[in-house]
Formats: structure tokens, C-alpha cells, sequence
């Protein structure tokens, strides 16, 4: 079950939609971090095209760039905004990372693991789950993936 989605998760939406826009030749999925105060703490988006990477999401990618800027991994308080569901991977680097809010645009059938194929972020096994809120400019999102395999 998601959560309402609040005004700022919105906002939030529009920058991650413009990073996605972003990417190039990749797949276009865009994140950005935020700490607990809303401030930006990085953006992303895919670039496993760019980087022969199989790692290289958005999701990641973020996680990674915050955690070296706040020097540690634990990412206790901030927020994932990602314009599509995450995948597995992604799903537990970001329950292992302790990131406290997560919120995606477009749901992804095939691959999702908030809730589409598996529920990653809310596994009662795990000892960190997220609040989630998904579809957050779900049309808006899963447009710009229609265009791109078009």
C-alpha cells in the first residue's frame, strides 16, 4: 500500500522527469536525493549505456553520490525520487542505504520490487522499510519511456 503523495513530491517529480530527459541514449529514468530539510543532495540519471555499467541506475548512482558527499552510507532521513519503480537492485541499495522516503512516478511490471513483481521495500524480514509513494506524475513518467522505445 502507498502512501498520499504530498505537494513537494511533486516538485521533487519534475526534477527527477528533467534529469531523466537527460540521459541520452539510455533507458530515461531520473532520481534525486533529498535530505530531510528537502534540499538536493544529488541527481542522476541511467547511464549503463554510457559506462558499459549494468549498475549504472539512476537510483545508484544517487546513493552513491550522496553517500560520498555526507561521507557514509547510512542515508537515515533523506528521500529517493525516482521517475520509475525500482528494480530489485535498486530496491535494496536503497533499503540498505536507510533512505526514509521513497517515491516513483511510473510503475514497471516487468522488473519493479515496490510492489509490481516483488515488494522489496516493505519485506517485514528487512530491519529498514520506507514510506512509499508511488505514481507521483505517473502519466508524466511512463510518457517519456513510451517515446523513448518507440
Amino acid at each position: 500500500m502507498s502512501l498520499r503523495a504530498r505537494p513537494q513530491h511533486v516538485a521533487w517529480m519534475r526534477r527527477a522527469l528533467k534529469v531523466a530527459a537527460a540521459t541520452g541514449d539510455d533507458v530515461p529514468v531520473g532520481a534525486v536525493l533529498l535530505d530531510s530539510d528537502g534540499r538536493e543532495l544529488a541527481a542522476a540519471g541511467n547511464q549503463r549505456e554510457a559506462t558499459g555499467d549494468p549498475t549504472a541506475h539512476a537510483e545508484v548512482l544517487v546513493l552513491r553520490q550522496a553517500a560520498e558527499k555526507a561521507g557514509t552510507w547510512r542515508l537515515d532521513g533523506s528521500t529517493l525520487v525516482v521517475t520509475l519503480e525500482p528494480c530489485t537492485m535498486c530496491a535494496g541499495a536503497l533499503v540498505l542505504a536507510r533512505v526514509s522516503v521513497l517515491v516513483f512516478g511510473a510503475w514497471e511490471p516487468k522488473t519493479g520490487a515496490v510492489g509490481s513483481l516483488w515488494d522489496v521495500v516493505r519485506d517485514r524480514r528487512l530491519n529498514h522499510r520506507p514510506e512509499v509513494y508511488a505514481g507521483v506524475l505517473e502519466d508524466e513518467c511512463a510518457a517519456l519511456l513510451r517515446d523513448f522505445f518507440r
